[in-house]
């Protein structure tokens, strides 16, 4: 498969800035997270790594209310969204949105009680990910985040050519629970995201804001196309979701 074009990430910003998320999950899944994060403090130092506009970020506001929580995504506009929407709610003091570069967060080391991240790891590559995240953490500190898994072997060819463009590493929950293992952490908890998790705030708004933008970009058969390949992912979950899956994941930094 070719790679994207300058045009196609237009079109694709265009359509997932305008969604609540960029990615599955939901509320109840953050909540039923943290419940696997025992003995936070009552001020938590929290960093949401690849925070998108920051649908999770706000979860983690509402749920962590004495939290100071740090946002970063390397994508400057979802920022600023976000940033607009925390000044909105009020939540300017603990929650603080940043442009910053996933791989080399501008944190010093062991300066974190949590950190959170929901489907925005594998683009460093899991292993490495989990290295990066234990030497920010203090110890016992926690890691929560969701990765794509694969449900089953042998998935239809239009299945694995999705994933094998954007995670071609992409493996089973034991794999995901073996680099955990092996990057100095232990297992707290594991969970399948619900069906919900991708359809309330992330498909069904995906779907209706392709329609808008099929109205706005009316004529251009270039962007229409775009948006014909992007609205192949919600109906691909459609038919063979049974195939793969998003998983939560939540561990604690062991050793010193």
């Amino acid at each position: 498969m070719t790679e994207p074009t300058p045009r196609f990430w237009e079109i694709f910003f265009d359509l997932y800035e305008g969604l609540p998320r960029q990615g599955p999950g939901n509320r109840a899944c953050a909540e039923k997270a943290l419940g696997l994060c025992r003995d936070l403090p009552p001020v938590p130092a929290v960093l949401d790594l690849g925070c998108g506009v920051g649908g999770q970020t706000l979860h983690l506001g509402a749920l962590l209310p004495g939290a100071i929580i740090a946002a970063i995504d390397s994508h400057a506009p979802s920022i600023e969204r976000l940033r607009a929407t925390v000044a909105e709610r009020g939540l300017s003091d603990r929650v603080r949105p940043m442009v910053g570069d996933m791989a080399k967060p501008e944190m010093p080391p062991e300066s974190h009680d949590l950190i959170w991240s929901e489907g925005a790891l594998y683009n460093l590559g899991i292993e490495k990910a989990l290295r990066i995240c234990r030497g920010l953490l203090r110890p016992d500190g926690h890691l929560a985040f969701t990765d794509a898994v694969w449900r089953k072997v042998n998935p239809p060819p239009e299945v694995r050519a999705s994933f094998d463009l954007d995670y071609p590493t992409m493996g089973r929950v034991a794999d995901v629970m073996a680099a955990i293992d092996r990057t100095g952490f232990s297992l707290e908890g594991h969970f399948t995201l619900p069906d919900e998790a991708w359809w309330d705030d992330f498909y069904t708004p995906m779907e209706r804001r392709i329609e808008v933008l099929r109205g706005k970009y009316a004529g251009d058969a270039e962007a229409l196309a775009v948006l014909d390949q992007l609205a192949q992912e919600p109906e691909m979950h459609r038919r063979h979701s049974d195939y793969y899956a998003y998983e939560f994941f939540v561990a604690r930094r062991t050793g010193v």
